[in-house]
């Protein structure tokens, strides 16, 4: 008797820009990219992505420029290289407003904003999309970022995880201690609303955030949202064993794949959370068509629109080299500083020695992740093997222009993946964490850090207790043993 096969995970990946991974293809006639500003053109991708039963929308996000490129963002600003770029957060009520079951992974770095007003963000969004919400937790990469929040200059890369490790630990008070269940009962005949005995300050005091109330939000139907985290370096793997339901990952093939995903998987348990804890995807962009020859005449439609400059602005700020002072002919080797450490990596993991010309010419369209070209039966037969040789659980999916990419993949290879068995016709009820890991209730599970606070402030003080004046030792650091 043979096994099920894996459901393969399908996110959309973009940005609130025009040129996300595919540098210059903003011009192509169909592209709709550079109406980023419109809410109609991110309504009508959810409508569209619900059309194929994709899982997310996964939005990535920066808060700086890349101007490592020739010291400067002209190349950026050009090519419109991640820039300008809005806010994530601002469009998904009205994509929730018009889909029922599409999740929204929505990017947000620890390293610029306070934990507690994300969080009442972050809640705010999760009652508004019924539990549809997730957090990709980043620690930003770009100096210029660093900058104009007023640092000299980046936080070194380690140091950001350690900020990070604290960030989670004030959200998931806020989350999942600050409201004990049964807290809000919205009793008319009692006039009241809030039970203060089951609402909790914090009293948090760390190294890096000072978090004494409670939180501004009651429940939302995830509590904590789902907790997509991207970066693969050792301290982003040791984060992302802790905490991550899903991880984004970036590899060249599926054998270099298989090697992160092992050791991912390996860390997870070691962590003591189980094997299935966690989701892995990886970054493709997809070209396809009815039949090989036609995806290939579209990938060389596209390629003559991508941009050169463009490309090697984004790797700029990726990596944090200045790819106009290399020889294009030299292998490039990775480097030890601030930004995503394991962008070089990823490209020399299968032993090939990339240049700058290469990078021009593999990743001007594709940015971050490989470029998969063909008809349905030659794009299913990789996706699979990515799947079932990579180890992955499904894809970040950018596009090459949009929103065209985004409904060829749709229209042709969707209808092969459900033919084999490995995309979903529809979807399963309930929150998105539920949809994604099969959990009932739509809460992190016990072996997540997130549940470590769920009783933790249960018997301690309270903003009843406080009004009337009853002292309260502040609670510590120390966490309930698990049988209490």
């Amino acid at each position: 008797m043979t096994s099920p096969k894996k459901r393969i995970i399908l996110n959309a990946f973009d940005m609130t820009c025009v040129g996300h991974q595919a540098a210059g293809t903003w011009r192509h006639p169909s592209s709709q990219a550079s109406r980023y500003n419109d809410l109609e053109y991110w309504t009508n991708l959810a409508i569209e992505l619900e059309r194929g039963a994709f899982d997310a929308l996964f939005i990535a996000d920066v808060v700086g420029v890349y101007d490592v490129y020739r010291g400067s963002a002209e190349a950026a600003l050009h090519d419109a290289a991640q820039v300008p770029v809005n806010d994530p957060f601002g469009a998904i009520s009205a994509m929730a407003a018009v889909t029922r079951n599409l999740g929204f992974g929505i990017t947000a770095a620890v390293t610029f904003e306070h934990p507690y007003l994300l969080a009442r963000r972050l809640s705010t969004l999760d009652h508004l999309t019924k539990g549809r919400v997730a957090w990709n937790v980043v620690s930003s990469y770009l100096d210029s970022a660093a900058r104009n929040i007023g640092l000299d200059r980046q936080i070194a890369h380690d140091a950001r995880y350690d900020l990070a490790e604290e960030y989670m630990e004030v959200t998931y008070k806020l989350w999942e201690g600050s409201w004990e269940e049964g807290s809000v009962l919205r009793d008319r005949e009692k006039g009241i609303f809030t039970d203060a005995a089951k609402v909790h300050p914090i009293r948090h005091e760390g190294e890096y955030f000072k978090v004494p109330g409670f939180h501004l939000c009651e429940p939302s139907p995830q509590r904590t949202p789902v907790i997509f985290q991207a970066g693969a370096s050792s301290r982003g793997r040791a984060f992302a064993a802790r905490h991550a339901e899903a991880m984004f990952i970036l590899a060249t093939n599926p054998e270099t794949a298989k090697v992160l995903t092992d050791q991912i998987r390996a860390e997870v348990h070691a962590a003591g959370r189980e094997p299935d804890a966690l989701k892995i995807f990886t970054l493709l962009t997809v070209i396809t068509g009815p039949t090989d020859e036609a995806a290939q005449r579209k990938y060389e439609e596209y390629l003559s629109y991508a941009s050169a400059e463009g490309a090697l602005a984004l790797y700029g700020g990726w990596t944090g080299l200045d790819f106009s002072s290399l020889d294009p002919d030299t292998p490039l080797t990775a480097v030890e500083n601030d930004a995503l450490r394991t962008t070089l990596e990823s490209l020399a993991a299968d032993g090939e020695a990339w240049t700058v010309r290469d990078v021009i010419r593999k990743r001007s369209i594709g940015g971050l992740g490989p470029v998969l070209v063909g008809g349905p039966q030659t794009v299913a037969d990789a996706l699979e093997r990515w799947v079932d040789e990579g180890g992955v659980d499904g894809f970040n999916l950018a596009y090459a222009v949009t929103p065209a990419s985004t409904t060829d993949f749709i229209d042709f290879v969707v209808p092969e993946l459900r033919k084999r068995g490995r995309a979903q016709s529809g979807y399963a009820p309930g929150t998105l964490r539920e949809k994604l890991l099969g959990d009932k209730g739509g809460k992190v599970r016990d072996s997540h850090p997130a549940a470590e606070w769920r009783r933790y402030y249960i018997g301690r003080e309270s903003v009843a207790d406080a009004s009337h004046g009853t002292p309260f030792d502040a609670p510590g650091s120390e966490r309930l043993d698990a049988a209490e």
